[in-house]
């Protein structure tokens, strides 16, 4: 009788022992290490759990809903070139020491200086271009290397036909100031756009700006007359996106811009895809690599759709009248 009821006892206790390894398991599982590289927002607007950078914040806010909780399952390591490109190899460099899981990289020029440090680290693109293009991957449906993520801009074509909505829109814009860098006006989409400024018979001016600086740009803008403004798309212009479509509402001047938030921020018109859908996407495919998904075998994603939007009261406030054909085929327009 002894005999059984240790038995019974022995087996009882190896059963909770067991039942218990999983937890145990669990709580001393690793947390995974992710980074994110901006370029020009300063890294105390991408601080805490809810970060004043709206992009960054959908984006931490998406990896919550997937279940990764910092300071649980997950370190995520914020940083920023903050203007100053020239870091971003050592951002890099740092960022693998680190033995990072998952590097995320907010645009193309970010990924080739990530991938000239690492060919073994995911990256992971939120925004940017063709990503097979620039070399760094073998194909849209399979990557190949280690490198994968979401692109912005599927064919340089969608900025001519952003310039055409702005002509539609303000029909008397005969100077209208290319706001970039000299980047943007070199690439293809810079060349798109000054081909569809040839064909409307309009003048294009080249305004170049400074990652931080725009005041010697918008001095220039006022000397030569320009009579509406079509923003380039590059991180720098996204991070002063209001002061921007302050600077265009001040001086009455139409402007267009990439994305929605440019005229949520008081900008006038926008054409092409949402950014809050990219970096939602992008914390969905950190999900994917961090359950054991290899980079190359993800598909990069283009955007599947493009937004007109158009704000009334931005135009309003310049005097402006749409032309109501232009505003039924607006995606969206906010008052």
């Amino acid at each position: 009788m002894i005999g059984s009821t240790r038995a019974f006892l022995l087996i009882a206790a190896a059963t909770i022992f067991a039942s218990a390894l999983p937890a145990q398991a669990e709580k001393a599982a690793k947390p995974y290490r992710v980074a994110f590289i901006l370029t020009t927002t300063p890294v105390a607007e991408m601080k805490g759990p809810d970060p004043a950078h709206s992009l960054f914040r959908t984006f931490v806010h998406s990896l919550r809903d997937l279940g990764y909780v910092e300071g649980r399952n997950l370190f995520l390591e914020r940083r920023s070139a903050e203007g100053r490109f020239e870091r971003l190899g050592e951002i890099a460099a740092e960022l693998v020491n680190l033995k990072t899981d998952v590097i995320v990289a907010i645009n193309t020029p970010v990924v080739q200086r990530v991938h000239e440090v690492t060919s073994a680290i995911p990256i992971v693109q939120v925004t940017g271009t063709d990503l097979v293009a620039e070399g760094l991957a073998q194909s849209l449906a399979r990557p190949g290397g280690n490198v994968t993520g979401l692109t912005s801009t599927p064919a340089p074509d969608i900025e001519g036909k952003r310039l055409e909505f702005l002509k539609e829109a303000a029909p008397a814009a005969t100077r209208i100031a290319f706001l970039g860098m000299k980047s943007d006006w070199d690439s293809p989409w810079g060349q798109s756009v000054r081909s569809a400024a040839q064909a409307l018979g309009v003048t294009l001016l080249r305004v170049e700006h400074q990652p931080n600086d725009y005041a010697q740009a918008f001095a220039l803008i006022t000397r030569e007359r320009a009579n509406a403004v079509y923003l380039a798309a590059n991180p720098p212009n996204w991070q002063h996106r209001r002061s921007i479509a302050q600077f265009a509402a001040k001086n009455k001047l139409p402007s267009t811009y990439m994305s929605r938030d440019y005229v949520d921020a008081g900008g006038l018109m926008a054409y092409g895809y949402d950014a809050y859908e990219n970096f939602r996407g992008a914390a969905q495919y950190v999900d994917k690599i961090l359950k054991g998904a290899k980079p190359g075998d993800l598909p990069i994603e283009q955007p599947s759709r493009f937004e007109l939007t158009i704000n009334t009261k931005a135009a309003r406030a310049i005097g402006l009248s749409i032309p109501r054909d232009l505003l039924l085929r607006a995606n969206q327009i906010v008052e």
